[in-house]
């Protein structure tokens, strides 16, 4: 309108210049090896890989247990110090005063083992196997393999390499970060 002055214009987002899909990345921190706290970085990274999001993890301090052969088709849950842990059954909790009573992790473990199956989501070995299948990258922490004695014979064969922190955050450079 003639003699008008324009007022304030719309708040618009910022333009961060990341909304094309092609260059996305996360790089996922996995650095628990217990069970309960290996799904949830494995999760996400088959979830990026499906949104076509190039996926990196890295393995560091008991995260290591995940792609470590001899353990990484034994990794357990433990109740103890889990106060948000509650049965199957309605909303049960399990007393922290039971968790760490022998055979008590052992348990949980079966059941959150079963838990998963029903769900179809595979275990870890088999959901890695998905993630490199899918294009996704492994790499193991270099001060992590040092400080428990590993080396590439220790490890999945599709695991890329032993790197330091620095070297991964090179690789990853622009990435999404998550720690687990």
């Amino acid at each position: 309108m003639p003699g008008t002055v324009p007022g304030p214009r719309p708040a618009i987002v910022p333009d961060f210049g990341d909304d094309t899909a092609d260059d996305r990345r996360i790089a996922i921190i996995c650095s628990k090896g217990n069970l309960d706290m290996a799904y949830p970085g494995l999760i996400i990274a088959n979830a990026a890989l499906g949104e076509g999001v190039e996926t990196h993890l890295f393995f560091t301090f008991w995260g290591f247990d995940m792609v470590v052969r001899s353990r990484m088709h034994d990794l357990r849950f433990s109740p103890v110090a889990n106060t948000a842990m509650h049965l199957p059954l309605r909303d049960l909790r399990l007393p922290q005063a039971v968790a760490p009573a022998p055979g008590v992790s052992a348990v949980t473990t079966r059941m959150m083992r079963r838990q998963l199956r029903d769900l179809g989501i595979p275990d870890v070995p088999e959901l890695l196997d998905q993630i490199v299948a899918a294009g996704g990258h492994l790499w193991g922490c270099r001060m992590s393999a040092d400080m428990f004695a590993l080396d590439e014979s220790d490890l999945r064969e599709d695991l890329e390499g032993i790197i330091s922190a620095a070297d991964f955050v090179e690789k990853t450079a622009g990435a999404q970060l998550l720690f687990v």
